[in-house]
């Protein structure tokens, strides 16, 4: 994998530098493929290695990365080295770059790229709370981002081994349906246990029929450990204001209320209120108390929530009570906003609920699958045409930025070619099918001479970026670094796919070429799963 060759660069460099190899690992980069013709696998950029980076040594920077250069030499991993701009090149040696990546996606599966070396560090606690919708009221398509991205970095978290705790704070649950707490963590995971339960409490079995939310939860592989409701810290949130009260932070109003100054000067922009007149408290007493009671019982590294962006402040304000009410792991609090989708309609209007955008899901997967031949050979067609359309649907949210807007579009949303969920369903499928064709026989060995040609090396030289994508992603928590990548690894494929040929290939060709796309599969499945996708094997 990538980490082992960078190990080796990183080594060979030390010597030269006389710095540890773990000093170098992270400024040795794989060249993404759009900015390269074989030329180089990896990079180190000069620049990152120097300790005086100001703007007037940029000019000798082309200098020392050609002397940098001229100290190092090739050896069985390192065939080629050059200099670029402020950098110095590496080309792996081709077999052993064959070999050692198939070998390695291979042998590790769903574990390809989490075991490099650029996740360093102890596994770590953390608390991801998401989704959150209110019980008495339908799911908004709010929400709906809220339940995609919370998912999309849980799993990741899972993923490079941190001990995550999936928390689904249901709103104004108190205030509808009286007192309900948090349920044990021997109860079942699922929603349904919880919205069941409750809603036959108090008379509510008919809406819960007609609750998608559990249905969305099982396609999306969405489970939480944790349902709580704001009516559970009514009373922990009167300990929070007592608290406040106590050092001398709660400040009463004329109409009653009272009130947090965060600024310390009376700056009005910087007033929080923490209770209403007569005395019950409000969002951020209760997410006070929410938070010093998860600490308490989880003793977080981190905690993350998923929300808009409008609650930007909202969260800022309640970090900063938690700071002066003495809680130093406030810092360890982090808010993952997000922005509006625009535009969303169905044929029938404006799309307000999830149940209307999976049902425009399904219906419109059907018809597009309608026209093609295979459908009529699937199993269960509408299973398809949701997991389909699911992930055509959480592509366009997670193509950009979290935090900005976006216009939503149907049409564009469901196109079989081109940067779409759509895309990467269809390739997962078409190389599940030529695994099904061929593979029996072929997947035993391969010879790595035989997967020398251009789209075959690109292929491999993609692959080799992966554990980067992924800690970009674990950095800034955008899944945007991950689509991207699986977007360009199926447009590779879909090319490899029409010149690299299985049938009528010779049995040394067509079995290495076999290998190459299977490893392709698995890696596009390993990404889509990250993302919240179901990868689907016929379409």
């Amino acid at each position: 994998m990538a980490c082992g060759f960078r190990r080796s660069i990183a080594c060979q460099l030390s010597r030269v530098l006389d710095l540890p190899p773990e000093n170098l690992i992270k400024s040795i980069s794989a060249v993404p493929i759009s900015r390269k013709e074989g030329v180089a696998d990896f990079q180190l950029s000069v620049d990152s290695i120097l300790e005086n980076n100001n703007d007037h040594s940029r000019p000798d920077i082309q200098v020392q990365a050609m002397r940098l250069a001229e100290k190092l030499k090739c050896d069985t991993v390192v065939s080629e080295i050059s200099t670029g701009q402020g950098t110095v090149n590496f080309k792996i040696n081709r077999e052993l770059l064959t070999k050692t990546v198939l070998q390695q996606v291979i042998n590790d599966g769903s574990k390809y790229g989490l075991k490099s070396e650029l996740f360093s560090g102890l596994p770590q606690k953390v608390v991801v709370e998401f989704s959150s919708p209110n019980v008495a009221k339908k799911f908004h398509v709010g929400h709906l981002r809220s339940t995609i991205i919370g998912n999309f970095i849980a799993n990741l978290k899972e993923a490079l081994g941190h001990q995550v705790t999936r928390i689904n704070y249901l709103g104004d649950w108190g205030m509808q349906f009286g007192t309900v707490g948090i349920l044990p963590h021997s109860a079942p995971k699922t929603l349904n246990c919880l919205l069941g339960t409750g809603f036959q409490l108090f008379g509510y079995e008919e809406k819960l029929q007609s609750n998608p939310l559990q249905h969305l939860f099982e396609r999306l592989g969405v489970h939480f450990d944790e349902y709580s409701g704001e009516s559970f810290y009514r009373e922990k949130s009167q300990e929070v204001l007592k608290l406040l009260d106590s050092k001398g932070l709660l400040q009463k109003t004329v109409k009653g209320t009272a009130v947090v100054d965060l600024s310390g000067n009376g700056d009005p922009s910087s007033v929080c209120t923490v209770m209403r007149s007569d005395g019950t408290s409000l969002y951020a007493t209760r997410d006070l108390a929410a938070a010093i009671d998860r600490m308490d019982k989880y003793n977080f590294d981190t905690m993350i929530y998923v929300t808009d962006k409008g609650q930007k402040k909202h969260f800022q304000q309640v970090f900063q009570m938690l700071q002066i009410m003495g809680y130093d792991w406030a810092e360890r609090c982090q808010h993952v906003p997000f922005g509006v989708v625009q535009g969303m309609k169905t044929r029938r209007g404006n799309v307000t609920f999830l149940e209307d955008v999976l049902n425009e899901i399904q219906s419109r997967m059907l018809q597009n699958m309608a026209s093609v031949k295979t459908t009529r050979e699937l199993e269960n067609p509408q299973e398809t045409a949701e997991r389909v359309g699911l992930a055509a649907l959480i592509i366009q949210d997670f193509k950009g930025l979290l935090l900005s807007d976006y216009q939503f579009s149907w049409d564009r949303v469901f196109q079989s070619r081109g940067d779409t969920g759509v895309f990467l369903q269809y390739t997962h499928a078409r190389l599940h099918s030529l695994e099904e064709t061929f593979g029996c026989g072929y997947l035993n060995d391969f010879n790595t001479a035989c997967l020398q040609e251009p789209q075959s090396v690109s292929i491999l030289q993609h692959l080799l970026r992966f554990d980067e994508v992924l800690y970009r992603s674990s950095q800034d928590l955008q899944p945007r670094h991950i689509v991207s990548y699986l977007l360009t690894l199926s447009h590779l494929a879909a090319m490899a796919h029409k010149t690299l040929l299985i049938k009528d290939s010779p049995p040394e060709v067509a079995g290495a070429r076999l290998h190459l796309f299977r490893a392709v599969r698995s890696v596009l499945a390993n990404g889509m799963k990250l993302l919240g996708i179901t990868p689907v094997c016929r379409m």
